[in-house]
């Protein structure tokens, strides 16, 4: 069974809004068994998206539609699809008491541009959205399915999970499909293809392995397709434990999991406390520390020490070492760890100095040299790395080795 997605908007083309629904919308469909077969994004144009709806109808079963259904001039969808299917408008009574309701709850009245949100098209199935004032749509022509929704990412997400995504089962006899993501962190891709390329090559018939590289770390996607969901993932299983014996040392985690997340976990289970002292990455590791809830457990604080000045001032860090290793040295590090665990009196601590460029490196420390340090109060673990020359990838790339550096030390590891 196949799908397509199609994406509706001017600021998408533009590059304005960078298009996130397809990629989550593609997810929950595979997950369920529908191949996405094809996305694609057109302008707020009749023409253009009648022609998207005319050719995906020659390519796939089922076309997801999403945006172009609020109240402006520039929303153009809803009156495009009634032409597409020959409809006129009717009044959703439904539809209109959740945008009064939603209204009422902001202290505020239903204009008559609100009012119109809740016709729809006199042929279509109307999928109520709790969470914003558009509808959803859903449409049968020729055996195709298609359903329209906001664009808007929170409202399109509710559609899908309470009612595109239990439809689309019920209505599919579908072929079960597997998944099973491991994340891997110190490895580049080559590397890792090539440190597991015996075990792929004697990967099952009915399994694939894809590789996602990504900012310092690379994923590993074990794709199996069968007639047993049950028996794919003890098949899936029984292959994972083998590329496990493989590299256990650089694998973190599985699937959706993030770094800090898994530490935020280890650090509440053994009731520690962390803070951070950051230069090159400017709080980035302490952002991603605290986007987890209820981190206000184990994170106390951080200082973002940018310049040298704070790092003496507030850091305590020694004038004189700075002048002697730099500011991007083992030395200046470890002293940032080291008085960052004392100022904020917590159980370990992250600190990191580098180069981000695009200026400021030398011959001896080019753009992309990065230290790291980890501090607890029985020792302090050091790295050098080398990132490259991309500003914002040495950064991305920075928190990523300090998050599994920390990991590693939590869990005891020897090969930090």
């Amino acid at each position: 069974m196949l799908t397509e997605i199609i994406t509706i908007g001017d600021e998408l083309l533009i590059g304005q809004v960078v298009d996130t629904n397809s990629a989550w919308m593609a997810q929950q469909l595979n997950s369920i068994g529908l191949k996405v077969h094809q996305i694609t994004s057109v302008s707020d144009s009749k023409e253009h998206i009648l022609k998207a709806l005319e050719e995906a109808a020659l390519r796939v079963d089922v076309i997801l539609i999403t945006g172009g259904l609020g109240p402006t001039k520039d929303d153009i969808t809803k009156n495009t699809l009634c032409t597409y299917f020959n409809a006129g408008l009717k009044f959703d009574q439904k539809s209109f008491d959740i945008i009064e309701s939603i209204f009422q709850s902001r202290g505020r009245t239903v204009t008559d541009i609100n009012r119109k949100q809740a016709e729809v098209p006199d042929n279509c199935t109307v999928i109520h959205n709790y969470l914003g004032t558009a509808p959803g749509m859903l449409f049968e022509k020729n055996n195709k399915i298609y359903i329209s929704m906001p664009g808007v990412p929170a409202e399109m997400k509710g559609l899908m999970g309470k009612s595109v995504i239990p439809f689309l089962k019920d209505k599919f006899k579908r072929t079960p499909l597997v998944h099973k993501t491991v994340l891997t962190q110190g490895v580049g891709e080559s590397f890792l293809a090539e440190k597991i390329s015996s075990w792929e090559d004697n990967l099952p018939s009915n399994m694939k392995l894809a590789y996602l590289p990504a900012a310092g770390m690379v994923r590993l996607r074990i794709s199996a397709l069968g007639n047993d969901e049950t028996m794919l993932r003890k098949e899936v299983d029984v292959e994972l434990q083998k590329l496990l014996q493989i590299i256990p040392d650089y694998v973190y985690g599985f699937d959706e999991e993030k770094l800090e997340e898994i530490v935020g976990k280890l650090l509440r289970l053994q009731k520690k406390t962390i803070s951070t002292a950051e230069s090159c990455t400017g709080g980035f590791i302490a952002h991603r520390i605290t986007t987890i809830p209820g981190s206000s457990e184990y994170y106390m604080g951080s200082v973002i020490a940018y310049s040298n000045e704070v790092k003496t001032k507030q850091l305590e860090v020694d004038m004189a070492i700075i002048e002697n290793h730099g500011a991007v040295s083992e030395a200046v590090v470890r002293q940032m760890a080291n008085h960052a665990l004392r100022i904020f009196n917590t159980d370990v601590s992250i600190a990191c100095s580098g180069i981000a460029g695009p200026a400021g490196g030398t011959p001896e420390k080019p753009v992309g040299t990065v230290w790291i340090a980890i501090a607890t109060h029985d020792q302090t673990f050091t790295k050098k790395l080398q990132l490259g020359s991309h500003r914002e990838r040495i950064i991305l790339e920075t928190a990523q080795h300090a998050l599994n550096m920390l990991r590693k030390i939590l869990l005891n590891k020897n090969n930090i």
